[in-house]
């Protein structure tokens, strides 16, 4: 037995809607601008991206910050200004 159901819209919902990825051409980053991120080494993912920290109760979000970045040895570092409900601080 087959549903056919009719949607107010007209439009099928996400789920049930055919996607198709088109793609224009591939090609490969030139390793002089860096390299992929399962090769890189867990120090530069540190230095170079984003980390998320289950900041306890008790120091304020400027001293987290203050305490990777000498932890990490980078000159450069910052939160986002607001904690998530979790707790996380994405620094």
């Amino acid at each position: 037995m087959r549903l056919d159901i009719k949607y107010s819209s007209g439009m099928l919902p996400p789920w049930r809607r055919h996607k198709e990825v088109k793609v224009r051409e591939t090609a490969e980053t030139d390793p002089k601008y860096g390299s992929k991120p399962d090769e890189r080494d867990p120090a530069e993912h540190i230095r170079f991206g984003i980390i998320v920290l289950d900041k306890p109760a008790g120091p304020t979000s400027h001293d987290v910050v203050s305490w990777v970045k000498r932890f990490a040895s980078i000159e450069y570092a910052g939160h986002s200004g607001t904690l998530e409900v979790l707790g996380e601080i994405p620094l």
